[in-house]
């Protein structure tokens, strides 16, 4: 790609920049907020000055400690404030007073608030149910629940006790749920009995059986009525709270690196892994991000579009660390129609509206055009993720939606349960790139040979150590499973599986993954969880599937190797898909489903993804001699089907 200095969409107002946080940070750190560049490399070369200014900045609640930082031997070993103690629940729930903590809203069109008394109070009510159920520090509890203020709560009341929390969203099915939460062994399981989206409702009575099978499960809290049987103890959660009133919050404070709650990865290669996070991590990471980078404060109202399954839920949520108002959507952003998410920006007068790549580019696909039907008048900040966003997307937001606005595609994921890159409010914003690393990330572009690269696209890494990388995975009692997913590549440097590339501006663009990882619609997905699905299905041999990039997105594409006298029919294709949405989740079910007569393997056996993902795309496959068949890839190129 051409690295020509793109077009300038947009420039913060002089006075604007003067004011934010991230000009009032440089000055305390002794720069011009003029000169982010040099603000930027001393945040990554000096970490401990920086990491002390930041604790400062953001007003943790806590007790710091003597040493910000204490460097190991690799990146993976550094550790900061040692020292510290602090609670990621008590931070977030200071202050409760009358202001609104949560505006609530479902597609079907409820809409419920809940101010910050009233959600410590519910946190407060929670946390002693769950003591009084012998739920500790350390303790997992599972959740199958939606975006709603009561998943929020018991969240919190979670990690108020020290124990840890892990949920997913309701539409996985019962192997994609129990593929998750069993194996962390969860003491509790909250679930909501049924949820909606796009107006109908769905039971999901087979999914927590899955779970609740699990022999750790002792108890089940329903958000929700339900006349199911699970064949363990249940209860609503308002008889589950029925004998506890309202008292101060006893904040369990532990270490900075504390377990909080567990992410899971996309299951490309067997079950999820357990990613786990810790609550100093997230509290200083997010804070960071938000304050900073996205100028939040105590007057802001923050949305982000996410499930509970999503990591983008979890930086929701901390956004009541800053004071500010979030607002939480349980459905369809597009039900009853795609002005659905501007509605609700003039409604509650959100400031910073995050969402994905995917629902920008639907809306532009659909002549969406807010800025002609809506005010938008409180509307400062956009926020993308999830994938990268078409440089004609940009100029969309800014035609179509608001000329003065501040458009932050920002990039990182659940394995940092943060931000790698995003925007800045000291910096322009030009089309088709993000803004620039965050600060404290060390970020960089490597060619084959590990050398950077400016102008190339290459693979994306981080070259220091930063407090939001995960404490390790679950049951990884050596970390050799961690050390495999992000430090084998380039020994000693995190990468992370994107192709990128940096512009001499200082910008950066993402091209998509550089591993075989799934993103349709900017939602990761492992191929391991179509795969179990579909070896279900006694006329399906074997099968591979790959992401296609189709029209700024990526499609998924499944071929698949039929017993002899089996013809891949429309009947065998609604099986297919079936049992892929009823076993993983609607975003596995491929867009296309191809029968091929031989599947490509390496010397070893195993299938090789890559192969056919190059191929497809009419690349050179990078090593066919690793191949036991490369001759059956000529059977992958130039499909009609993937023409249309």
């Amino acid at each position: 790609m051409s690295d020509a200095a793109p077009d300038i969409l947009w420039t913060p107002a002089p006075e604007r920049a003067a004011r934010s946080a991230m000009a009032r940070f440089a000055r305390a750190a002794g720069f011009s907020p003029a000169d982010i560049e040099r603000l930027h490399r001393w945040s990554v070369e000096q970490p401990a000055d920086y990491h002390d200014l930041l604790w400062d900045t953001l007003g943790v609640i806590g007790e710091r400690g003597p040493v910000a930082v204490a460097p190991g031997t690799t990146i993976r070993d550094t550790r900061f404030f040692p020292g510290a103690s602090l609670n990621y629940a008590e931070n977030l729930l200071s202050q409760p007073d009358d202001r609104l903590a949560i505006i609530a809203h479902r597609d079907d069109g409820t809409r419920r608030t809940v101010t910050r008394r009233e959600l410590y109070d519910l946190v407060s009510r929670i946390a002693q149910a769950l003591r009084a159920d012998g739920i500790g520090p350390g303790d997992r509890i599972a959740a199958i629940v939606t975006n709603d203020i009561e998943s929020i709560a018991v969240y919190l009341a979670s990690a108020a006790i020290g124990a840890v929390w892990a949920s997913c969203s309701p539409d996985f099915g019962p192997a994609g749920a129990s593929d998750r939460l069993a194996q962390i062994e969860p003491k509790l399981l909250v679930a909501v009995p049924s949820y909606s989206y796009a107006g109908k409702s769905f039971d999901t009575a087979a999914s927590i059986a899955a779970v609740a099978t699990t022999a750790s499960v002792t108890r089940i809290v329903l958000l929700g009525q339900s006349s199911g049987s699970y064949g363990k103890p249940s209860a609503t959660l308002d008889d589950w709270l029925a004998p506890f009133a309202p008292q101060p919050i006893d904040f369990r404070r532990a270490g900075f690196h504390e377990p909080m709650t567990i992410l899971f990865s996309s299951g490309t290669t067997g079950k999820p892994k357990c990613i786990v996070h810790s609550g100093g991590g997230l509290l200083l990471q997010h804070k960071k991000e938000q304050q900073l980078h996205c100028d939040l404060t105590a007057d802001d109202t923050l949305f982000y579009y996410s499930t509970c399954g999503w990591m983008m839920w979890n930086w929701l949520v901390s956004g009541l660390a800053s004071q500010a108002t979030i607002v939480t959507f349980d459905g369809n952003p597009a039900y009853p129609g795609t002005d659905r998410m501007a509605d609700l920006i003039d409604a509650e007068r959100i400031t910073v509206f995050g969402t994905s790549a995917k629902y920008i580019d639907s809306c532009n696909k659909a002549a969406c055009a807010p800025a002609r039907t809506h005010s938008l008048a409180s509307l400062r900040m956009i926020l993308s993720t999830g994938s990268p966003l078409l440089p004609q997307n940009f100029d969309y937001i800014y035609d179509a939606w608001k000329a003065d606005v501040h458009l932050a595609p920002i990039s990182g994921g659940t394995d940092i349960c943060g931000c790698f890159l995003g925007g800045n409010p000291l910096l322009p914003v030009r089309r088709g790139e993000m803004q620039g690393p965050m600060l404290g990330m060390d970020m960089a572009v490597l060619d084959a040979n590990g050398a950077a690269a400016v102008g190339q696209t290459g693979e994306f890494v981080c070259r220091n150590a930063h407090v939001s990388m995960p404490v390790g995975f679950w049951g990884d009692t050596d970390g050799s499973r961690y050390r495999a997913a992000y430090f084998e590549r380039f020994p000693g440097i995190w990468a992370h599986g994107d192709f990128a590339e940096q512009r001499s501006s200082g910008g950066f663009v993402i091209h998509g993954r550089s591993d075989t990882t799934l993103n349709p619609g900017g939602v990761r997905i492992g191929t391991a969880e179509i795969y179990r699905q579909v070896e279900t299905i006694p006329d399906v041999l074997e099968a591979v599937a790959v992401g296609q990039d189709w029209q700024g997105d990526q499609r998924v594409v499944l071929f698949v190797r039929l017993r002899d006298g089996v013809a891949l029919g429309d009947d065998l294709e609604r099986l297919i898909r079936a049992r892929i949405r009823s076993g993983a989740t609607p975003r596995h079910v491929p867009s296309r489903i191809i029968a091929v007569t031989e599947i490509p393997r390496t010397r070893s056996g195993k299938i090789s993804e890559i192969a056919v993902r190059d191929t497809i795309h009419g690349r050179p496959i990078g090593n066919d001699t690793a191949l036991a068949n490369p001759e059956c890839l000529a059977a992958y190129r130039n499909l009609p089907e993937l023409s249309r």
